[in-house]
């Protein structure tokens, strides 16, 4: 789906948070409700940390793991730039610029086209 970047957005964390399917996650305790959304402050097995979808961890009573592979990278992009939009989650959207970069843009800096 092609986007439109309607108000800028800077990338937050120059290293953020990454996770494979099935990485156990320390979580502690802080959450975050974005646009409706519940967002997890976890830390990652390499010590990285960072806000997480809650949707993302499984597991009931024992240690949190990722359901699969996750990148907390956002998109640094422009007013008026023009994005491919490859998936959504959480009111953000996972896009591709013209150059190749990728990462997340929230919802509400994007629109159609």
């Amino acid at each position: 789906m092609r986007l439109r970047v309607r108000e800028a957005w800077t990338a937050s964390y120059a290293d953020p948070i990454r996770l494979s399917a099935g990485d156990a996650v320390v979580l502690d305790g802080r959450r975050d409700n974005w646009d409706g959304h519940w967002w997890l402050w976890g830390q990652a097995p390499d010590g990285r940390a960072g806000w997480l979808p809650d949707s993302l961890l499984e597991g009931s009573g024992g240690t949190p793991r990722a359901r699969h592979d996750y990148s907390a990278m956002e998109l640094t992009c422009r007013a008026g730039d023009l994005l491919d939009g490859l998936g959504a989650t959480h009111g953000w959207t996972w896009c591709r610029a013209s150059d190749g970069r990728e990462g997340w843009v929230p919802d509400r800096c994007l629109g159609p086209a």
